[in-house]
């Protein structure tokens, strides 16, 4: 699901190769008045579904490692998440509300990274992402855990293949841009648009 041009190797700096900006996990809790921006501006609302991406340990089995996140959060009585794993290896630790409530979908994100964090998953911790859609399109808000930053990611509907006969897979650049300067002032957005990494199918999208 997430994926760059680059390759893998662009996932060196979050997975802290590099010297990244200290998470701040508090930044999660600008984006209910995010999305009021989004919404009034826009016309993107919220869908309900906000997720936490990282990588499983090696050598472990998904149900396993599902359990003991389970487990954890039990304990610190965060939410009840669903994990799915994707094809590039990642899990994605989704939590729903309905009807959609941003505020505490942030809530349960925080608790979910401050949790894993706290128990050792903090260098494997890749994202988090809050879904938005007008209607017709799909938006996520894109928290970089390891540089404590924001990013749009829009992905268009695929209208054909490539080549070799996978689907083709484009994104909203323009949406994107939008986004970014309609928000800025009101989160800790990403400079760098070569970090603002693709996550094709991530939940909610």
């Amino acid at each position: 699901m997430m994926r760059h041009s680059g390759g893998v190797g662009l996932f060196d700096s979050i997975l802290g190769r590099s010297k990244p900006a200290k998470p701040d996990l508090d930044q999660l809790f600008g984006l209910p008045a995010a999305a009021i921006t989004l919404d009034v501006s826009l016309g993107f609302r919220p869908t309900g579904i906000g997720s936490v991406a990282f990588r499983a340990p090696e050598g472990r089995a998904f149900a396993d490692v599902q359990a003991d996140v389970q487990a954890l959060l039990d304990a610190d009585g965060g939410p009840k998440v669903e994990a799915e794993i994707d094809a590039y290896g990642y899990t994605w630790l989704v939590v729903r509300t309905d009807p959609p409530d941003v505020a505490s979908l942030v809530t349960d994100l925080h608790a979910v990274n401050s949790t894993l964090a706290d128990s050792g998953f903090g260098p494997t911790l890749l994202c988090s992402l809050i879904a938005f859609s007008d209607g017709a399109r799909a938006l996520g808000m894109v928290y970089l855990f390891k540089r404590g930053t924001f990013y749009p990611f829009a992905p268009q509907t695929d209208t054909g293949t490539t080549i070799d006969g996978t689907a083709a897979r484009r994104r909203d650049n323009l949406l994107e841009v939008q986004v970014r300067d309609l928000l800025t002032g009101e989160l800790r957005l990403e400079q760098a648009t070569s970090r603002w990494f693709a996550v094709w199918g991530a939940p909610g999208l």
